[in-house]
């Protein structure tokens, strides 16, 4: 379980405004880490929650933060792990890591998260 939440606390992927690729570099690394921790915990079970800032409107939001949790699934799918294993959802501007209104908070919230689901529940975040 420590080594559960290690993975997952603060591995959280940033996005360039308006985009949904996933950059490279940190932000790929940090995906392939967690392709790597399922494909070794068969049990495993992950959603990925996609986020926004909250410029735009609530629906392009919505849309904007599932293509975002879309493209890190199909980084984790191209690197082996299981499609059952990984759920998506969006919450677009809804849930912000950062409520303030200015360039440093919108860059925390142009973000995917995820979370590890646990069969007992408790999840990981």
């Amino acid at each position: 379980m420590r080594e559960d939440r290690e993975m997952f606390r603060g591995n959280t992927v940033y996005f360039d405004f308006d985009k949904s690729a996933v950059k490279k570099g940190p932000e790929t690394t940090k995906v392939l880490a967690v392709a790597e921790y399922l494909k070794a915990h068969a049990d495993a079970k992950l959603e990925i929650e996609g986020h926004c800032d909250e410029r735009g409107t609530e629906g392009y939001n919505l849309s904007l933060g599932e293509r975002r949790a879309l493209s890190v699934r199909e980084i984790l799918l191209n690197n082996g792990v299981a499609a059952e294993k990984v759920t998506t959802v969006s919450y677009g501007e809804a849930r912000p890591a950062d409520p303030g209104h200015d360039e440093a908070a919108w860059g925390k919230n142009r973000r995917s998260e995820f979370v590890l689901l646990l069969p007992a529940g408790g999840n990981v975040r």
